[in-house]
């Protein structure tokens, strides 16, 4: 009898494999609870620091367009508001050694109204209609020594702080580099403007109209006072029906001033009637260019009125943003 040869047992390659699996999720597992463990609130935190950073990447590529003038004793204007003035007092050299440590200062005074600055916005409760303000609001008793004590120009929306804009360029459409001097801006020029840029008002737009005058805010300030080019009281009331949020342009009244005067019916058709803002002195001309060479005519507008209490109007700090 021939006794059987024990062979040594063979460990299958299914069976290794599964080994050396094994270790490897041992292993990954010890690694993967090594890490830290964010909540959900740690991962939307995460999250949300991405997308601010991807916003202010965003806003620093941005190309800003100043629409505004630099204001001073010299500004043109109208007849009816008060003189603008500036004066310090105190100097540096008074103040220096008032207090230790090295320090000077400047303190200055300003008699500054409501319808000063370039650009400056009226408040909706500077204007009334047989003494009724926007929203059948009685005038007179919205009034005080204080100022207004409804509809100042802080009741201006934050949500509107930035808004879509549209320009017209009217000047630039009809072929010219301003308007003539008490030239009426008419439904067709708006019209046929909107139609030749491609745009679309929509309701809760702000509308910026350019006539040219701008031009002669600095350089000539008589030119610059009237007669004016502007939007009549069809072309006010054809904004209205668009039911736009804000509207402004190049000139000291905004609305055409013609050489006989006026009664300013655009002011009373778009602010006491339909509670629509108007920016009047705003400086059009480098967007202009921009937007001319881009083919496109709208864009967000920064636009902030500062918080004073019963202001009828403000001087602003006004802006537009586009594509860097």
């Amino acid at each position: 009898m021939v006794a059987a040869t024990t062979q040594p047992q063979q460990v299958s390659s299914v069976t290794s494999d599964r080994i050396a699996l094994d270790e490897r999720v041992k292993n990954e597992n010890n690694f993967f609870a090594s890490l830290p463990v964010f909540t959900k609130q740690e991962s939307r935190a995460k999250n949300r620091r991405k997308a601010f950073d991807r916003l202010i990447e965003s806003v620093s590529a941005v190309r800003i367009i100043e629409l505004n003038f630099t204001w001073d004793t010299n500004s043109p204007l109208f007849p009816t508001n008060t003189p603008y003035s500036i004066s310090l007092l105190a100097r540096h050299t008074q103040t220096f050694g008032t207090v230790s440590g090295g320090i000077g200062f400047a303190t200055d005074k300003m008699d500054f109204s409501g319808q000063h600055g370039a650009p400056t916005i009226d408040a909706i409760g500077h204007i009334s209609n047989n003494l009724k303000l926007f929203g059948d609001i009685d005038a007179a008793t919205s009034e005080s020594d204080l100022g207004l004590t409804k509809l100042g120009v802080e009741a201006y929306p934050k949500e509107q702080f930035v808004n879509r804009a549209v320009l017209l360029d009217v000047a630039r459409f009809k072929g010219v580099e301003t308007l003539a001097a008490g030239q009426e801006i008419t439904v067709a020029d708006l019209e046929a403007t909107t139609r030749a840029e491609g745009v679309e008002i929509q309701s809760g737009d702000s509308v910026l109209i350019r006539t040219g005058y701008g031009k002669f805010f600095n350089t000539d300030p008589t030119k610059f006072s009237e007669p004016l080019p502007g939007p009549g009281e069809a072309a006010a009331r054809w904004l209205a029906k668009k039911k736009v949020f804000l509207v402004g342009d190049d000139q000291l009244v905004f609305e055409v001033l013609p050489a006989t005067g006026t009664v300013f019916p655009v002011h009373r058709t778009l602010i006491a009637d339909n509670g629509i803002y108007i920016v009047e002195n705003l400086n059009l001309e480098e967007l202009s260019q921009a937007l001319a060479q881009e083919g496109v005519y709208e864009f967000p507008l920064v636009l902030n009125p500062p918080r004073i209490r019963g202001a009828t109007g403000a001087a602003v700090n006004s802006f537009a943003i586009l594509p860097g």
